[in-house]
């Protein structure tokens, strides 16, 4: 028997992106772990990718290509040649691009985070053809826009430093479900004697494991966050020298503030006054005491109509009371920014036609799926090639989606593992590797290392990588620049900008054997500012704000569906829904694999004892949640661990494998973000019934 061990990263859309060591027997792959020398990763995987070998072997891979036998979303295929297969892509793009090569749509995201896999020669492809570009929204461009108009970009705190820390603010996240190897810093921190501050509408498993929750109306941080400000400003609980030196604009957000009185923002958020003093004096307090206080940002909060707004807010806090001057104090949402991409490199930006082909947001693909040609829209789209994503399951208003993509005279292509939700609308169906299968490079959004990934097995089946398919795709449409014969390790080489001090060290050969490298940055980047803003500070308030037509300052932007905003719609649909992933899938990956859907069970509705009694609802009847976009059903759960008001419906399930079809983007909207163009998943009101069927 032949063994190896073979140094590989995690694909997936998670802060974590972890070091893995997959250990391979005669071909096989038998094994994957974490690898125990990665300082963030410390041999722990999370209980999904532990799996993956089941989901690389799963028997419902995709082996080979396929061609649609049957209506558009009843999944019939056959299987054909590769020949066939891409004469037959190249035939159909050649005939759209001779009318309109802006009716053609790249349609991606984060199925898997690579550099190389990910969007490299795929954007070359596309940008030559000067196809439609695609506005990737659909999970962090609110807080992306956020944290940049304050910060300068997604840039903050270092994961490897919160175990130091005295206070924890966890806003908007389950890190246990979703970023497990901060949740382990956590808990060494609470080890120690930190205080962790759960501040999340729902009490989820990490909740349950803070000492303190506090749950606040969906849609409300940014008041909070001003809340806070306000306290912090009354009772001094600031450090004045830092905002003196490293901020901008502290006397105008001072006058904001004061409006925010703890009374006021009480009844914004729903929760008693108390907990705004109580959760800005454990902040401020310790911050003035001289310890570190931290605050891990993710992304639930960004997700309604002030998204973007309420992470600036909470984005202002660490420069108010100097937690920026600890290793261990400041605020992290997304890594990403420290990383110095060489995006030109990559995706060949240059091969764009000029004047530039229009955008097409993703969060917005139903509506867009369905418009006509128009001066304001363009051309219809005919064709979308999709990969790396699955947006009949992931995208919100899921009804036109899926009408969208029932066109008969839309033509689509799916790049995929699985027969997915999206796959079964597809004219062709293209077998993709997995990470197991193909080399790549990373960077993360939850650390600062980049990772390597090396192929471990042969690829299974007639699968490819997805450089490899628009390689060929590129060869078939006559397009011969010299760039799409690349291998992927003349991509990964040219991945990260070496001529930047933070990746001066970057190798690809040596980062592949050795599997991982950080960053070159200072333990305490910001104690004397230096952010990457037009100024150099933390602006409180950014002109550029201005400029774009925004309120200048933090503010507070209700959602579009509440009580408190929309009380006719709310007399309709009562109560605000929020989807939140389950802890066992990552977005729509994973949902097929058997052992992990066994453990989620089936699709679940969580609501509070109030609210299931006054619709004679008891633990586990079947239930129909709807509003006027749709309905799908679930399992109730009556749990004191929502809100009064409030339902949540873990997620997000494969629609084919739910027993009504439908999952809850049914019911969300394609309302935009304030900022960002980012969709609003959690700014959703709905009403809930007993129901004695599975409809």
């Amino acid at each position: 028997m032949t063994t190896t061990v073979v140094r590989a990263a995690c694909p997936h859309d998670c802060p974590d992106t972890c070091a893995m060591l997959v250990t391979v027997e005669n071909g096989v792959a038998t094994k994957v772990r974490g690898d125990p020398d990665h300082p963030t990763t410390a041999g722990v995987l999370c209980t999904k990718v532990a799996r993956y070998t089941e989901r690389t072997y799963h028997p419902e891979r995709l082996l080979y290509p396929m061609r649609r036998t049957g209506p558009k979303g009843l999944g019939r295929f056959e299987r054909i040649s590769w020949d066939e297969a891409l004469d037959t892509i190249a035939e159909r793009l050649k005939a759209v691009a001779a009318r309109e090569p802006q009716a053609i749509l790249p349609y991606s995201y984060a199925g898997t985070m690579g550099l190389v896999q990910g969007d490299s020669m795929s954007a070359r492809f596309f940008h030559k053809l000067g196809a439609s570009r695609l506005e990737r929204t659909i999970c962090a461009s609110a807080g992306a826009a956020g944290i940049t108009y304050t910060l300068g970009g997604k840039v903050g705190m270092d994961v490897e430093q919160f175990q130091d820390a005295k206070v924890i603010l966890i806003w908007g996240g389950n890190p246990i479900a979703s970023n497990v190897h901060f949740w382990m810093r956590a808990v060494e921190a609470k080890r120690r004697g930190a205080l962790l501050v759960a501040i999340d509408p729902y009490r989820s498993l990490t909740a349950e494991k803070c000492q303190i929750h506090i749950a606040p109306l969906p849609g409300t941080d940014a008041a909070l966050a001003l809340g806070m400000m306000h306290i912090l400003i009354r009772d001094d609980l600031l450090d004045h020298d830092y905002i003196a030196r490293h901020t901008l604009g502290f006397d105008d957000l001072k006058a904001r503030a004061l409006e925010w009185t703890p009374q006021r923002t009480a009844e914004i958020c729903g929760i008693p006054v108390e907990q705004v003093e109580q959760l800005a004096h454990l902040y401020g307090g310790a911050a003035r005491g001289g310890d570190p206080v931290a605050i891990r940002l993710n992304y639930g909060l960004q997700r309604v109509r002030g998204g973007g707004m309420a992470v600036r807010n909470v984005c202002c806090l660490p420069a108010l009371v100097g937690a920026w001057r600890h290793a261990a104090g400041g605020v992290q949402l997304s890594a990403t920014d420290s990383f110095p991409k060489n995006t030109p490199a990559l995706q060949r930006p240059d091969l764009l036609p000029g004047p530039l082909p229009r955008s097409i947001n993703m969060s917005t693909i139903g509506d867009d799926l369905l418009r006509l040609a128009s001066p304001e829209f363009g051309p219809r789209i005919d064709a979308v090639i999709v990969y790396n994503s699955n947006p009949v399951a992931v995208a919100p208003e899921s009804p036109k989606v899926a009408r969208g993509f029932a066109r008969e005279d839309l033509f689509t292509v799916v790049l995929e593992h699985f027969q997915t939700d999206t796959a079964d609308y597809a004219d062709i169906l293209l077998p993709a590797t997995t990470q197991l299968e193909h080399a790549d490079v990373h960077l993360a959004y939850g650390h600062l290392y980049m990772v390597a990934n090396n192929p471990a097995i042969a690829p299974m089946g007639e699968a490819k990588p997805n450089t490899e398919i628009f390689r060929l795709l590129a060869a078939r449409m006559g397009l011969d620049d010299a760039c799409f014969a690349d291998t992927d390790d003349d991509i990964a080489a040219e991945a990260f900008n070496k001529a930047d001090p933070r990746a001066a060290h970057f190798d690809w050969q040596a980062l592949k054997q050795r599997g991982w490298s950080k960053l070159a940055i200072p333990d305490v980047p910001y104690a004397e500012g230096g952010f990457p803003t037009p100024s150099g500070k933390c602006e409180f308030y950014s002109a550029r704000m201005l400029a774009d037509g925004l309120d200048p300052l933090p503010a507070y932007i209700p959602p579009y569906e509440s009580a408190a905003s929309n009380p006719e719609l709310a007399r309709r649909y009562p109560l605000a829904m929020i989807s939140p992933p389950a802890r066992n899938f990552l977005n729509s990956t994973f949902v097929n694999v058997q052992s992990l859907r066994s453990t989620e069970g089936e699709p679940h509705l969580d609501l509070h004892p109030q609210d299931a009694a006054a619709r004679g609802i008891a633990d586990g009847d079947r239930v129909r949640i709807r509003n006027d976009r749709g309905v799908f059903s679930a399992r109730a759960r009556v749990t004191a661990n929502t809100r009064p008001g409030l339902v949540v419906g873990l997620s997000i399930w494969w629609k084919k494998l739910a027993s009504d079809g439908r999952n809850a983007n049914e019911l969300t909207s394609q309302r935009l973000t304030d900022m960002g163009r980012a969709p609003t998943f959690y700014d959703v009101l709905v009403e809930v019934e007993k129901t004695g069927s599975d409809e």
